[in-house]
């Protein structure tokens, strides 16, 4: 397979630039969500320091032993926080695809701050996070990460918004109230571990459910994005954070942005010894109460709205519970 040509684009000019540089890397963005949705960012201004603060945090919690581990099980489906065990997700239903269960566990975490009447009003969505006792500075970790991904979604969003002619602030104030998950994501095959059943992933394959995931991960293959019919390899470049969007910003910009299929498939065949994936994807998917509709400057007489109006709650609970409950999910 041949590797996905990506898009790589410097942060940095939009950040610190004048108008030119901030128009330059809008249209650099707008060339990949047109192309495949796929962009991989540097000059984003994270410190090194505070992912890997978190990626060696969620790496020791995962090798805590199993029952452990167990404690901190959310079972309410719709909740979206907690520790999820080996084999109890299956991504391919949120597309009406019946697999295996996939090979992941994983720890997640809903935004801290949804605090308020507001949130108050849509607390299904906001479920409290729970807090391992193990290790020690998990949560301190964590808060310090999702600081740093905050600011960088928003300027992903500044230049999403000039790219698609909206006025300052209209994607990032419409996505105030988002549901943020934050999820670390662990693959690991231990040696002498049974070969993967025909068709199972580490993560099956599955279009992201709303606005915006940013990634962090080892630079380990795995990642695979479906484009002209063909898988094709992405690498996650140490210092860099992929970006992809998801179904609801693709139906806000009447497909003029693509959704893209991708997947984390699993070691090869009769590898000796242990492999590990470590990830970490933070998913923007959304103000549950928004209605989302196509942005005006996506629409044409030659490209007409070719979605309806969709309530993001909805549309999000859908995809959730059909991950979580592995029940198949009908595609609006």
């Amino acid at each position: 397979m041949t590797e996905l040509a990506t898009y790589p684009v410097d942060l940095e000019p939009f950040r610190l630039g004048g108008p030119a540089e901030r128009r330059a890397v809008a249209e650099e963005i707008d060339a990949a969500c047109r192309a495949t949705g796929f962009l991989v960012l540097t000059g984003h201004g994270v410190p090194a320091a505070v992912v890997d603060r978190w990626m060696e945090a969620s790496s020791e919690f995962f090798a805590l032993p199993v029952e452990e581990k167990q404690r901190w099980v959310v079972e309410e489906p719709t909740a979206n926080v907690g520790y999820t065990a080996l084999g109890q997700e299956a991504l391919a239903y949120t597309l009406g695809e019946e697999t295996p269960p996939d090979l992941f566990e994983a720890l997640t975490f809903n935004r801290e701050d949804a605090v308020g009447p507001v949130f108050d009003a849509m607390r299904a969505f906001f479920h409290p996070n729970v807090w391992p006792d193990r290790p020690a500075g998990l949560r301190d970790a964590y808060l310090a990460y999702e600081t740093e991904l905050r600011a960088l979604s928003h300027t992903v969003l500044r230049a999403m918004e000039l790219a698609l002619d909206l006025p300052p602030e209209w994607l990032v104030d419409r996505n105030r109230n988002a549901v943020i998950t934050t999820r670390s994501i662990n693959y690991e095959r231990a040696p002498g571990s049974p070969e993967p059943e025909p068709g199972q992933m580490r993560l099956g394959a599955h279009t992201d459910y709303g606005v915006l995931t940013l990634l962090a991960a080892d630079d380990v293959p795995g990642l695979e994005v479906r484009r002209d019919g063909t898988w094709h390899p992405v690498s996650v470049a140490p210092g860099t954070f992929v970006g992809n969007i998801g179904d609801l910003l693709a139906r806000w910009t009447n497909d003029r942005w693509q959704s893209t299929l991708h997947r984390v498939v699993p070691p090869p065949a009769g590898l000796d010894g242990s492999a590990r994936r470590r990830s970490i994807a933070r998913f923007m998917d959304g103000d549950p109460s928004l209605t989302v509709e196509c942005i005006p400057s996506c629409v044409t007489a030659e490209h007409p709205a070719r979605y309806g109006p969709v309530n993001a709650g909805e549309w999000l609970v859908a995809k959730i519970v059909g991950g979580r409950t592995r029940e198949l999910v009908d595609q609006p």
